[in-house]
């Protein structure tokens, strides 16, 4: 069910609506059961995907993540494209799903504000606070999230942990300044490992580089994020810790968990 602006989100598990059940609500069908103790992380993606839609805004502009999940919500959100004015893009890679879709995508210099953002995260712990960056578009998704109201979180429910750092923290680097960069993450702890990509430094569509920082456990997310955003030649870290999500949509073989955040 779409939101109106006016609408709140319940704090069901799964949003029931209109009277209809909670199958009915989700979109359920006899081959793709919640409840399956056996759900693959293909499907939990899908669950999440499905449950977004309860916080589309209709009539709205939506600003879109990149990644497998995101790439489930846009399937879902095609669906119901006649009922949204369109959407914003973090990467060429989602504007290219969301064209093949017939929806809508709009330039973010076009849009003064938007009402959500929905994607998915690499990690999320339990304050909102995200790693994201895995495929490569963190620059664009923090400043698309900027935009908007709130960030929908969407992710299977081994996303969530306690402490982050076990996925590769991801920071978005000028070229020319790659190694300082990576010395300077060194120097916190971190074994940063230039991403790559058929044999050659993987290149964003900002046409720069990233590296991939292992080995930290990120007790301080925010102050983290203030302290490599500061460092010369950075573009933008993979830390979404200052704004975080308000919301994160969590699949698990249980239905799909709702988690509000301050």
């Amino acid at each position: 069910m779409l939101r109106t602006p006016d609408c709140k989100p319940c704090s069901q598990a799964v949003p029931v609506c209109a009277g209809r059940s909670r199958r009915e609500a989700i979109g359920y069908n006899a081959a793709f059961d919640f409840k399956a103790a056996d759900m693959t992380q293909d499907e939990l993606k899908q669950a999440v995907a499905r449950a977004a839609i309860e916080y589309v805004v209709e009539d709205a502009i939506i600003g879109v993540g990149t990644g497998s999940t995101a790439n489930f919500f846009i399937d879902e959100l095609a669906r119901i494209k006649d009922r949204i004015k369109g959407t914003v893009a973090s990467s060429e890679a989602t504007a290219a799903r969301l064209k093949s879709h017939g929806v809508p995508v709009f330039d973010l210099n076009e849009v003064e504000s938007m009402p959500v953002y929905i994607d998915g995260a690499d990690e999320i712990d339990a304050s909102g606070a995200m790693i994201k960056g895995g495929g490569g578009a963190l620059t664009r998704e923090k400043i698309v999230a900027s935009v908007a109201d709130k960030f929908i979180c969407i992710a299977d429910g081994s996303k969530l942990v306690d402490v982050m750092g076990k996925f590769p923290l991801p920071v978005e680097v000028i070229p020319m300044a790659e190694k300082s960069v990576a010395r300077s993450l060194a120097a916190l702890g971190a074994q940063p490992v230039l991403r790559m990509k058929d044999g050659k430094p993987y290149v964003t569509d900002n046409g720069c580089w990233i590296l991939d920082a292992s080995g930290l456990q990120i007790r301080d997310p925010k102050a983290l994020e203030q302290q490599i955003n500061q460092l010369p030649g950075v573009v933008s870290v993979g830390l979404f810790a200052l704004q975080g999500a308000a919301v994160c949509l969590l699949g698990t073989p249980d239905g799909v968990r709702v988690m509000k955040f301050d």
